[in-house]
């Protein structure tokens, strides 16, 4: 049905407008035999004319013979009623025309409810999004060697043409093929504009003799039958739209009917198909590009049977339970290209695999073991696409293939003109800075002389040793000597937006004391309770002390306080000095007994420049981490005097932020980029100006050079450390 409208308005059907005719004038306004009447005109689409029968109405002879197997298959009556007649014939009366065959993705997802989307990972993509990743892909450098060729030489323009022809792309998660769609246009276009400047004004005889892109160079995987099909289709679609391009530049009509030659796509499973042979004699010699959007899905939100999928693809990687759905589409374009070196990939992929810990796994996988880098990359971005039920998730764009292709490249595409601008960019993870290529793992220790960070308390209480400050002020009312169980308690949220809570610290409660303070001793039986009953045995064996934490780990002096979640929008991750009396929850890190210096430095436009780009991220916002963040940092190696200045430096921060919060402001206020008090923004300024100099006398002129000086650092340490 859909090649059907398209056809009635791009004139592979004639006169225009022939299916709706069809509709009209031979089906009843029920609906009763709008079934058969399909059935009647997808044979007759099906044979050819020589081959028809002579009693064929004149109407349906009309019809041209389409081949390419679009039609073969028999289906079975459909049954209409008159108000899916009449859906029919308002689709109908549409221009499809002028509908790119790419919205076909759009269509396919909108008919799926939200479950049925999160299980496939049926995030359609635009066609904006499409062209940020083929742009930077190919297709830029395409139209560059064409400019190219067009000044040298005619050979060499036909050189050029003859490797467009021979182009191979693969989508191994095709979906309705919007990837193939737009990249096959693409290439057509170039054609169009190829074989202009082949001809130079001359006349041309026969056009399809000139025309060499073809839609069986398109190869794509879908897992979902139904999406395969309709891929196949919209590539027919999209050749004949570009057919009736190249009809207008060159003045010619011209079509390709029969079809003759059609996009190879397979209905099966990617991760389990072998993709040097799964296209049997069509199989191409290699694949110059991999591409498209394969299904995203965290580790808790993966199948049985995805996970055993993804298992079998990455059987052998050490931590790679972690890892996202998508990354075994990663790793299988990596083999592939480990064993074809010309080929490139690029995918579009839910941003946690470029950020946190599953850099360290993926990465060093894909650049270690497989020889890949990373190429081109786009900034994280929010998935807001032109299909109903938007995916609420943050996505990269990526690009990576054999080492020794270059340079590598990081794009922004959403300029004014839409035109694609080289540039690095911020919230980029490391190793797609120009000079990095370097993956972050994992670190128990710093990677420097430095004081350790430490994780905050796990409580693991069921909420019942937590009070608010209404419920601790009527305890202590009630009960006087509760007053010295209660202790200021803060999660990373709450000191941020200033939020007092208090916890019962009782490892030092006696058993006569507890006993007269009901309200108590009533929470603490809840906490045994709860963890007698829980299905873990370690929280299990907790229940046998109740009035403790599940994990303690509290500072014995006045440490530092960093919130493990913090906005994006900030410049500056907001930190604090608390008195060992705070309690803090998992959910913080802090340094016992850090002074200025250390504050100076984290909170300083350096460390915050590294936290961008190596920090993983809960929805958009930063997640500060001790492994990767803290313990791989790069510190600077100060004089005494450099030292000295930068703690007089954080001291000044400090003291501009002291009568604000005095006068009831939080730390949240304070850091809003907006309305952060000017006094503290000179504040900072000065301390960033101290860190750099501990680092270098030269200034760095922005966020870049900043990353690439202490990727530069890193790489030193870690290669000291290995020596």
């Amino acid at each position: 049905l859909l090649f059907c409208l398209f056809a009635d308005d791009t004139g592979i059907f004639a006169p225009r407008g022939a299916f709706q005719d069809y509709l009209a004038t031979r089906t009843r306004p029920d609906g009763s035999d709008l079934g058969p009447a399909l059935g009647a005109l997808f044979d007759t689409l099906d044979t050819p004319p020589h081959a028809r029968q002579t009693s064929l109405s004149e109407q349906l002879a009309a019809f041209p013979y389409v081949n390419g197997a679009l039609f073969a298959e028999h289906l079975g009556t459909a049954h209409f009623d008159s108000a899916l007649r009449g859906l029919l014939m308002e689709a109908a009366a549409l221009d499809w025309g002028a509908i790119s065959p790419a919205i076909f993705g759009a269509m396919f997802q909108g008919a799926l409810d939200a479950e049925a989307r999160r299980e496939l990972g049926a995030h359609y993509t635009s066609e904006g999004n499409i062209r940020k990743l083929i742009g930077p892909l190919f297709m830029d450098d395409l139209r560059a060697d064409f400019e190219r060729a067009k000044r040298r030489s005619r050979p060499e323009l036909e050189r050029f043409h003859a490797r467009l022809a021979a182009l191979r792309l693969l989508d191994p998660a095709c979906g309705c093929g919007n990837f193939l769609v737009i990249a096959y246009r693409e290439l057509r276009k170039l054609e169009v504009e190829v074989i202009q400047a082949l001809q130079r004004g001359q006349q041309v005889l026969d056009v399809a003799d000139l025309i060499r892109v073809n839609v069986d160079q398109c190869f794509g995987i879908e897992i979902e039958e139904f999406p395969a099909q309709i891929a196949q289709v919209a590539l027919w679609l999209v050749d004949h739209q570009m057919n009736l391009e190249v009809a207008a530049a060159f003045g010619e009509y011209f079509t390709r009917l029969p079809l003759r030659r059609a996009a190879h796509v397979l209905h099966g499973n990617a991760l389990a198909l072998d993709w040097e042979t799964a296209w049997g004699d069509d199989q191409p010699e290699a694949f110059d590009f991999i591409l498209g959007n394969p299904p995203f899905g965290g580790k808790k939100e993966q199948t049985p049977v995805q996970k055993r999928d993804l298992r079998a693809v990455l059987h052998g990687i050490k931590g790679a339970g972690v890892l996202d759905f998508v990354t075994g589409w990663y790793v299988k374009a990596a083999a592939y290209m480990q064993a074809h070196p010309e080929t490139r990939a690029a995918f579009v992929s839910t941003n946690s695999v470029s950020q946190g810990e599953q850099v360290g796994i993926l990465w060093n996988e894909l650049l270690g073991e497989y020889g890949c880098r990373l190429h081109f990359a786009h900034r994280t971005f929010r998935w807001d696409n032109e299909a109903s039920g938007k995916a609420a998730v943050h996505v990269v764009i990526e690009g990576f293939g054999p080492q020794e292709i270059s340079p590598k490249r990081l794009f922004d595409y959403d300029t004014p003109r839409g035109e694609p601008h080289e540039r690095v960019v911020p919230n980029i993870n490391p190793y797609l800075v120009e000079a990095a290529n370097v993956v972050v793992l994992k670190r128990r220790t710093p990677i420097c002389d430095v004081p350790p960070i430490r994780e905050g308390s796990a409580l693991i209480d069921f909420g019942e040793l937590v009070l608010n400050e209404e419920e601790a002020t009527g305890l202590k009312s009630d009960y006087p000597q509760a007053d010295a169980w209660l202790r200021p308690f803060y999660n990373g949220d709450d000191l941020i937006n200033g939020i007092t809570r208090y916890c019962l610290w009782l490892a030092d409660a006696t058993p006569d004391r507890l006993r007269a303070c009901p309200p108590v001793i009533e929470r603490v039986e809840e906490v045994r309770r709860r963890r007698a009953g829980s299905n873990r045995a370690a929280t299990n064996r907790l229940s046998t002390t109740p009035t403790l934490f599940g994990e303690i780990r509290q500072p014995v002096q006045r440490y530092l306080f960093i919130p493990k979640t913090s906005s994006e929008n900030r410049t500056y991750i907001p930190m604090a000095f608390l008195g060992p009396e705070a309690v803090l929850n998992n959910t913080s890190l802090y340094i016992d007994g850090a002074g200025a210096y250390v504050f100076g430095v984290l909170t300083s436009a350096m460390h915050m420049a590294w936290m961008r780009y190596v920090a993983g991220r809960l929805e958009s916002r930063y997640r500060y981490s001790n492994t990767i963040v803290y313990n791989n940092f790069p510190w600077p190696e100060p004089t005494a005097k450099q030292r000295a200045a930068v703690a007089s430096a954080a001291e000044s921060v400090l003291a501009a932020r002291r009568p604000h919060l005095d006068a009831g402001a939080t730390l949240a206020d304070l850091y809003d980029p907006l309305a952060m008090p000017p006094a503290l923004v000179k504040a900072h300024a000065a301390l960033d100006r101290a860190v750099d100099r501990a680092y270098r006398p030269a200034a760095f002129p922005g966020e870049a050079t900043r990353v690439a000086f202490l990727f530069d650092r890193y790489e030193a340490l870690t290669n000291a450390l290995f020596a």
